[in-house]
Formats: C-alpha cells, sequence, structure tokens
C-alpha cells in the first residue's frame, strides 16, 4: 500500500494537527519514547481521515508539518512528511473499531519489557482496576510494514476493557476515545509495569479479586473527576 506523500502542503486540518502534535511532548515528558520512535494519531471527526506522525521526525521539531493526513486505507491526503511506519496498523484499527478515535505506540522502557517476555502485567493495583479493568493483554509477534500489527491490537482489545496491548516482542499500543485519552493509557500502562515489576522484586505480588476489580473499574469509569 503505497503511503506517498503530495508534492505541497495544503494546511487541511490543521488545528487538529497542532492539536496532536503538541501531545507527543507528553511521551517525552514522561519518558515513554526515544530518538524519533513511537507515534500518537487521532481520527478526523466526520470524516474517513486520521492524522499522524511523520516518519523519523525529532521530537525537538515537531510542528503540525510534521504531522501528515490519511485516508482509512493509510494513503496520504495532505501534508509533505511521509507518515510513521506504523500507519498501515493505525488505519486498519480505525477502520475496525469505529469507537476508537485516538492512537498512541511506544516503546517505554519497563511495558516493552514485558511484551519481550509476551506476559500480561496482571492486576495486582487499584490504579489498573480503574484504568483497564484487568490485566494488560499481550498481543501477537507482527513486522512492521503492513496492517498486521493492526489485526493484532483488535483481535487482542476487542471485548476486553483495556484500552492497552502490548504486542510481543514491540512495545505498547493504546487506544482511546480521543488521543489524549489514548495517551493517558500509554503514560498509565508504564507507570503500572514498573511499579508491578517492582514489586515482583520483592515478592509475588497479591491479586485483586474479581468483584473488586469490577468495583473499582466502575467507579472510577462512571463517578471519578469532574
Amino acid at each position: 500500500m503505497t503511503t506517498t506523500a503530495p508534492r505541497t502542503e495544503r494546511g487541511t486540518h490543521r488545528q487538529q494537527r497542532e492539536h496532536v502534535a503538541a501531545l507527543h511532548a507528553e511521551l517525552t515528558r514522561y519518558g515513554l519514547v526515544t530518538w524519533t520512535s513511537g507515534n500518537v494519531s487521532e481520527r478526523v471527526p466526520g470524516e474517513d481521515l486520521f492524522v499522524i506522525k511523520g516518519s523519523g521526525v525529532s521530537y525537538d521539531e515537531l510542528t503540525w508539518e510534521g504531522i501528515t493526513v490519511c485516508d482509512l486505507d493509510g494513503a496520504v491526503v495532505d501534508g509533505v512528511k511521509k507518515p510513521s511506519s506504523d500507519t498501515d496498523a493505525h488505519a486498519y484499527v480505525y477502520r475496525t473499531m469505529p469507537e476508537v478515535n485516538g492512537q498512541v505506540h511506544t516503546h517505554s522502557p519497563y511495558a516493552t519489557a514485558w511484551a519481550a517476555r509476551a506476559e500480561p502485567i496482571p492486576c495486582v493495583l487499584t490504579a489498573m482496576a480503574d484504568e483497564f479493568g484487568g490485566p494488560i493483554p499481550v498481543g501477537p509477534f507482527a513486522l512492521i510494514g503492513d496492517d498486521s500489527i493492526g489485526q493484532g491490537i483488535v483481535a487482542t482489545l476487542s471485548g476486553s476493557r483495556s484500552p492497552a496491548v502490548l504486542m510481543q516482542n514491540h512495545g505498547v499500543f493504546t487506544i482511546g476515545p480521543s488521543a489524549r485519552a489514548a495517551v493517558k493509557a500509554a503514560v498509565m500502562t508504564e507507570d503500572v509495569a514498573r511499579t508491578v515489576h517492582l514489586s515482583r522484586q520483592l515478592g509475588e505480588p497479591l491479586p485483586i479479586a474479581q468483584a473488586d476489580v469490577d468495583s473499582l473499574y466502575a467507579r472510577y469509569q462512571n463517578v471519578y473527576g469532574q
């Protein structure tokens, strides 16, 4: 599938591209990415389009022009930057899961260490019950370059309460009702991955009863906050 960028920049969806460009600062702020790896994307409301970080664009230099507009087949619609190498995966998720409006991919170190072992992160923290509604699952190994990763994300998260998946030997992918929500899920994934890892150095973490997980998840999703 070709994603060759057009020669000119028409500046469409500039406000949303500015918003998504700014969200990438949260990835560096929380230490979720290194060099130019990782990306944020967001569906364009009311259109069969999404915006995504350009491939290999430095975070320090990222502006709205570093965010490319693509259709739901992953083809470039506007922007001079070649889109992320994960574009086909993002496109597949948007085509298949209409409730998803934002996605994030990182190689954050603690969470990716769990992915390297193909081990789900068990739900042993109330913060995990709140945010993920259970363990963070592992998706299948898939090569970059087509929509295979997207297929693995959808297969693993369909029917799951978790907004995050650890793709085996790869890293973290998160989904959400907005790009900001997906960024939050990525931040929380790394946070709990680190805490559960530290707990295991002391002994075996204690699981939380399923009824309590359900209660915590319902409260956090429906009562917590303003």
